[in-house]
């Protein structure tokens, strides 16, 4: 079992569908009068927010031109656990027919797991910060679902809910008036996805043929009829609505079918 390479990047695509989602929150600044004298996108990074403050604390005086520019936005994963409650059934298989309708992928029902991300909105003013959290919450309620392009290989878009667990407010200051300061909500979310194994490819079954015997046939090879069903009509796909054309053949004689080259032969 363990050995055969595979990799479908469901849990890359589950994050980069996640930083999608908050990759294009603006944020305006307005002088006494309400006039807007300040329009900008967030920026948005993957990272640990212990990286933010250490960039924030080599430059308590502020005397670098830029040491990390604020508002921002930033995500990393925290956890990774399976999910009993959207177990399902092990056995079920999806099905595709590849290319000419020659050949049948295969694969098992995929496996559920719950991924715990945590996003951090940091900021130096307060105004920031609540703008940008505003422009989130609203949507989680308590969660908030991304359609995913799942597995490509067969086909299969699956809707991920992504769900706001907890909202978090710390206010990092330290040292004098003049020591910057970072104002940070911590979101604490858990994405419900599924993780795929292999897929199995093999020759579509187009007709199924049965020989009978009178008595078993490494004793005594005398066969009576043959029995053999195709689909009807001939042409038609592995996922199609089809019949089935059923035919029987009585024989006399003492031959056996070869599996290897398709004809009967005498035993």
């Amino acid at each position: 079992m363990l050995g055969q390479q595979f990799y479908h990047e469901s849990i890359r695509k589950v994050i980069i569908a996640f930083g999608t989602t908050f990759n294009n929150i603006q944020l305006v600044r307005k002088d006494n009068d309400g006039n807007i004298k300040q329009a900008m996108k967030v920026p948005l990074a993957y990272g640990p927010k212990q990286k933010w403050l250490a960039r924030l604390n080599e430059d308590a005086d502020l005397s670098k031109t830029v040491a990390i520019t604020l508002p921002r936005i930033g995500f990393e994963i925290q956890n990774l656990s399976y999910d009993p409650n959207r177990k399902l059934n092990r056995v079920q298989k999806f099905k595709k027919v590849k290319g000419n309708d020659d050949r049948l992928d295969t694969q098992y029902m995929p496996v559920p797991y719950n991924l715990n991300i945590q996003l951090y909105v940091m900021a130096k003013e307060s105004d920031d910060s609540l703008q940008i959290i505003e422009q989130i919450l609203p949507y989680f309620q308590p969660d908030y679902t991304l359609t995913i392009n799942d597995m490509a290989d067969m086909g299969i878009k699956r809707d991920v809910p992504i769900v706001l667990n907890s909202v978090s407010y710390e206010d990092n200051y330290q040292g004098d008036f003049e020591t910057r300061r970072a104002l940070i909500y911590t979101l604490d979310f858990t994405a419900k996805f599924y993780l795929y194994g292999p897929v199995t490819s093999q020759a579509v079954i187009k007709t199924v043929q049965v020989d009978q015997y009178t008595d078993l046939p490494d004793k005594a090879p005398k066969r009576e009829q043959r029995y053999t069903v195709s689909p009807k009509p001939a042409n038609a796909d592995a996922d199609d609505d089809f019949g089935f054309n059923e035919t029987t053949s009585f024989f006399t004689d003492s031959k056996n079918y070869d599996p290897v080259t398709g004809t009967d032969v005498e035993t």
